[in-house]
């Protein structure tokens, strides 16, 4: 249905909440980095919240309807068009055949969302479509989207003239600083009090180094607990080093003293310390963020983690949406 003109930027085919269940083979979940935009994108046009959709990275793509079908736009604010005229973010929108929708670069956020009525309809991989570029698996053809490619799409009726409420969007940071709700440990025990003190202080700068394997963090050295330097060899030279230990999705792994969060594309295990985990509710934030914004992290405990995790899926749901 959807024909590629211009792919934008690494515009890739993701669904939610990817693929699960493989990480121990080397594959990761994937899926969208803001789960948030992505689900109501979904929720807006009538399918099921977690439907493959399309993850639009800075610059959006330029796509050829070729069939009548309900499109929804969320996320960054990409200055989306159809035929030239402004296309409503938050909205679900019926398009007739032969009609254009174009997107420019982001003048807010990072990542643009499009959902189309009956769901992005290529061939799963390990159970999921989402697109994990590393391995050239799921989406299509395991890559970002490139200009000629007809984008499957099952067919549905969709649900046109709907829109979210204001109060169930996400609300993107204001002056390029975000504050990223973090979690203690796994490795928080190798952290000395000062080394806390200063990681919950400071202010910490997105790299331009980062992707969807990690998102690289710029900030002051960390200090360690006599456990990181104190210990037996296998565990390495650095203080940050430990033996092989399995890492969890949103770990913020020292690389000596490089923070590195991982997420939707990260490794599953590997030999660095995680003295903090970003919770997966909170990833919305990581993938609205740009390169040389600013993170300030503030501590909260596995309960209330999960708490945020609950609050976001109530959110992506009907309830979020209004008529007219």
């Amino acid at each position: 249905m959807l024909e590629v003109i211009k792919p934008g930027l690494e515009t890739s085919v993701q669904d939610w909440p990817g693929r699960i269940g493989f990480w121990n083979q080397g594959f990761p979940p994937s899926g969208p980095m803001d789960s948030w935009s992505f689900r109501l994108a979904n929720v807006l046009v009538g399918n099921d919240p977690g439907a493959a959709g399309l993850e639009c990275q800075f610059l959006g793509p330029t796509l050829k309807f070729q069939r009548d079908g309900v499109v929804a736009v969320t996320g960054a604010e990409m200055q989306a068009t159809l035929d030239g005229a402004p296309f409503p973010l938050w909205q679900s929108v019926a398009v007739r055949a032969g009609q254009t929708l174009a997107m420019a670069f982001a003048r807010t956020g990072a990542r643009g969302y499009i959902a189309v009525a009956g769901g992005i309809s290529t061939e799963p991989w390990l159970g999921a479509r989402a697109t994990f570029h590393k391995a050239g698996v799921g989406g299509m053809g395991g890559r970002a989207l490139k200009e000629g490619q007809v984008v499957p799409v099952a067919e549905a009726a969709g649900k046109p003239g709907r829109r979210v409420k204001e109060s169930a969007r996400p609300a993107f940071a204001v002056g390029k600083r975000w504050t990223i709700e973090v979690v203690a440990g796994p490795n928080d025990d190798w952290i000395d009090a000062a080394g806390h003190e200063r990681f919950l202080s400071a202010d910490w700068k997105l790299s331009s180094k980062s992707d969807r394997t990690g998102f690289r963090l710029d900030g002051p050295e960390w200090s360690f607990a006599a456990r990181a330097t104190d210990k037996a060899p296998e565990h390495g030279s650095l203080p940050s080093n430990i033996i092989d230990q399995g890492y969890p999705l949103g770990a913020i792994n020292l690389a000596g003293q490089t923070p590195i969060i991982l997420v939707s594309d990260g490794p599953s295990m590997g030999g660095f310390i995680n003295p903090y985990t970003v919770p997966q509710a909170v990833f919305w934030k990581l993938g609205q963020s740009r390169p040389g914004e600013i993170y300030n992290f503030k501590a909260v405990s596995v309960d209330e983690a999960q708490a945020m995790a609950r609050r976001l899926r109530d959110l992506c749901t009907e309830t979020s949406i209004e008529v007219g």
